[in-house]
């Protein structure tokens, strides 16, 4: 079977994917632009792809042998999937094995976040000194504040488990309640409106859905403490990036940390020129041992494919 890899995996997932066919990976160490996607691998039968890769209605039409989607990622969001289940094309993911990872970033960046640890890196390095003054340099106690979770799924949890031992309360908010998890993590289930209201800080952690694009944007900002700051793993296009910027610049919120954005691999030039937001270059699966994982999953669902079984991460 003709397998091609749009970006080179992991060697373990490499090795195994050799075994399952004839194995053509994309040569340069970048991803693809959506010329090359509709010109390179056309005869290709299962296509290995990463989030980068935008995988929508003319990419599948391109090419008719293409049978599998197999995606490096949790998400599908850059695949077209209405397109691709009316070609019959089956897509799959690598989910389960980056929440750990993810949880630990998105605390890494609230707690950088809160004490202007990024900022404060950059002041020593540009000056060669580390000044002492009884008001220098101030940040936020994490003890007996509130930690506000938009999407209390497996990464969300993950989140409130990391925040209780820093003495934070966690509120969350859901499409609807979960009452084990609010036993399990002690979190109680807030509106929206009062997800924004009593947050000090943060945590986006929700998939990427017609629903919950843009939901933080000026009017949500507004409705968010001072010192409020904002934390998002989850995807970029949750938050309105421009408002964002100006939210941060005009002092409607304390601070951001962020690992993903609204147009990627693209970071709004605004937000590069803030101190007060600590940017993250799309790290949350980012350790040796998630990624190998993730490569394991994807050399599963191919493999899988390729001997005439369901793929174990079929999405579509």
């Amino acid at each position: 079977m003709d397998i091609a890899v749009m970006r080179r995996l992991p060697r373990p997932a490499m090795d195994r994917l050799d075994q399952a066919g004839t194995v053509r990976v994309w040569p340069l160490d970048r991803d693809l632009t959506d010329e090359e996607l509709l010109t390179e691998a056309l005869e290709a039968e299962v296509l290995v792809t990463v989030l980068g890769n935008r995988i929508d209605a003319r990419v599948l039409a391109a090419r008719p042998k293409l049978r599998l989607v197999a995606n490096f990622a949790v998400g599908v969001n850059n695949i077209d999937l209405d397109a691709a289940r009316s070609r019959g094309v089956i897509v799959t993911n690598t989910p389960g094995v980056l929440t750990e990872a993810t949880a630990d970033l998105a605390m890494a960046l609230l707690l950088a976040s809160a004490r202007r640890l990024v900022e404060g890196d950059r002041l020593v390095r540009r000056t060669g000194r580390a000044p002492w003054a009884p008001e220098f340099h101030l940040g936020f106690d994490l003890t007996g504040k509130v930690l506000g979770i938009f999407g209390l799924g497996r990464i969300g949890a993950a989140v409130a488990r990391r925040a209780a031992p820093f003495g934070l309360r966690t509120i969350y908010h859901n499409r609807r309640p979960a009452p084990a998890l609010e036993a399990e993590l002690g979190a109680r289930y807030a509106s929206f409106e009062t997800l924004l209201s009593e947050s000090d800080f943060l945590s986006i952690n929700a998939p990427l859905t017609e629903e919950t694009r843009h939901c933080f944007g000026r009017p949500e900002f507004q409705a968010m403490k001072e010192t409020a700051i904002i934390i998002n793993t989850g995807r970029g296009p949750i938050i309105n990036e421009s408002d964002l910027a100006e939210a941060l610049e005009t002092g409607l919120i304390a601070g951001a940390g962020l690992d993903v954005y609204e147009f990627e691999p693209r970071v709004a030039p605004r937000l590069l020129n803030l101190e007060n937001v600590v940017l993250a270059p799309h790290i949350g699966s980012a350790t040796r041992e998630v990624r190998n994982r993730m490569g394991h999953l994807v050399a599963d669902n191919v493999i899988a494919f390729t001997q005439g079984r369901r793929p174990p991460n079929q999405v579509v």
